[in-house]
């Protein structure tokens, strides 16, 4: 178990049946901020203080407790050694809660919700990211709406008693993702993050209304398995027009480098210069994985499509689909953490794990 204190925020229990539980397990982020009434600025809060801001709670039929990380992490700041942390932190309350809900700081949740969903496998239970926009105690902040729709959702069940969203999401203004598909994609608005390579798995309204066809269901009474060992030897290079070979060989050169997202243009396109074939070959001979990554938000890498993705293919590098930088970056870093094998890394590589892409077909 982590070194941290759990604390029961209430526990109300419907007469006819048992209260279902939910852990919440708190990071940090804006969500966790009080502003200083003399200052202005921000600091985190107490969790007394932090309860005082859902007295909603206190009706509900739902046993929420409290499991602070001390210290709490700003997103920004946010590291592999963190996704770890998370999710022991989940293993070892697995048996004892029936959800999990954790907060997050918006800048990088999609990075560690990612990779959350590749750590926990079999997950038969809800673990649902969120945070806000503005601080808890701010008159307009989006933190309970968020807060308290999560934990609803952790703890929904359908009518045969099975977990309504058993796998790795992110909720956020109304709508439910696949957590390895989502992105940042607003740094103003309350509608933070997007899926756009597909659909919301819940929506919230007057009613949550779930998209049991969309979601993911592992096989029921198989063992959960935590995978927690990471690579972080990995980079992530951006073509754009005018890219020189020294920049590109400096990455590809970089000691220790095992993985590189090769982020491209429209359906997997990378210039025709013959010294970034050579240098990526030569990558792919010595090891490196390398996996081609649109750079648009929606649709997919289609190699050998058009002539300009030929030489990507010839070189070795792999399709990454429609999958999200942060999910195929954080997927990398597990897969090289616990393979050594090349056949076995492109294998796993190239299929999805849970969910994280569609494999298109070229045409």
């Amino acid at each position: 178990m982590q070194d941290c204190e759990i604390f029961t925020i209430f526990a109300v229990v419907n007469q006819n049946h048992k209260a279902m539980r939910v852990l919440l397990i708190f990071t940090g982020g804006t969500i966790s901020m009080v502003r200083n009434p003399k200052t202005g600025s921000l600091h985190p809060a107490s969790m007394e203080t932090f309860k005082s801001y859902v007295p909603e709670l206190i009706s509900s039929e739902v046993e929420v407790d409290m499991l602070p990380f001390d210290p709490l992490i700003d997103s920004s700041d946010v590291n592999p050694d963190h996704w770890v942390k998370m999710a022991q932190t989940v293993v070892d309350c697995y048996d004892d809660y029936d959800g999990f809900v954790i907060l997050h700081g918006t800048d990088t949740m999609s990075y560690s919700a990612s990779a959350l969903s590749f750590m926990l496998e079999n997950l038969s239970k809800p673990v649902v990211f969120t945070g806000s926009q503005l601080p808890i105690g701010v008159l307009r902040s989006d933190a309970r709406e968020n807060l308290l729709t999560a934990i609803e959702i952790a703890a929904a069940r359908n009518a045969e008693g099975r977990a309504m969203v058993p796998e790795v999401t992110i909720y956020f203004e109304g709508r439910l993702f696949r957590a390895n598909r989502t992105t940042k994609k607003n740094a103003e608005q309350f509608e933070a993050f997007d899926s756009y390579n597909y659909p919301a798995l819940a929506k919230a309204g007057v009613h949550l209304t779930y998209r049991e066809h969309l979601i993911h269901y592992n096989e029921q009474n198989l063992p959960l398995r935590s995978h927690l060992k990471i690579d972080r030897n990995v980079a992530v290079l951006k073509l754009f027009p005018g890219i020189t070979a020294p920049l590109v060989q400096s990455i590809l050169q970089t000691p220790g480098l095992r993985g590189v997202v090769l982020e491209t243009f429209g359906s997997g396109n990378a210039p025709s210069y013959k010294w970034l074939y050579e240098q990526l070959r030569d990558a792919v001979d010595r090891g490196i994985i390398i996996v081609n990554k649109t750079q648009c938000s929606t649709g997919s890498v289609e190699m050998g499509r058009y002539e300009v993705s030929l030489n990507l293919m010839k070189a070795g590098v792999l399709s990454g689909y429609d999958i999200t930088t942060e999910a195929l970056l954080t997927k990398m870093m597990l897969v090289l953490g616990e393979n050594d094998d090349p056949d076995t890394i492109r294998q796993q590589l190239l299929t999805p794990l849970c969910g994280e892409f569609s494999v298109v077909e070229n045409a």
